[in-house]
């Protein structure tokens, strides 16, 4: 569950935005972007299945990965198929 700070602090003007990270739960994929074969996205758009990520990860995709920041256990498999 992401949980923002109440109050900014005293980091100037800075929000501090803390998230707790967990990679067992359901949500994952509403925290990060994931690397997915394009195919299997536009295979997922038609028929609805779920798509596997780099990392394991397995959900239907639905929202726009841009707003998010990268996974970084998708990141690292990749840079290192490279």
């Amino acid at each position: 569950m992401t949980t923002p700070l109440d109050s900014p602090g005293s980091l100037g003007d800075t929000l501090l935005d803390e998230r707790t990270l967990e990679t067992n739960d359901d949500g994952d994929h509403e925290k990060f972007a994931h690397y997915v074969q394009k195919e299997k996205i536009v295979e997922s758009a038609v028929t609805g299945k779920p798509v596997i990520a780099l990392c394991g990860k397995v959900w239907v995709p639905g929202r726009d990965p841009g707003k998010f920041p990268i996974c970084p256990d998708c990141k690292k498999i990749f840079d290192s198929l490279k």
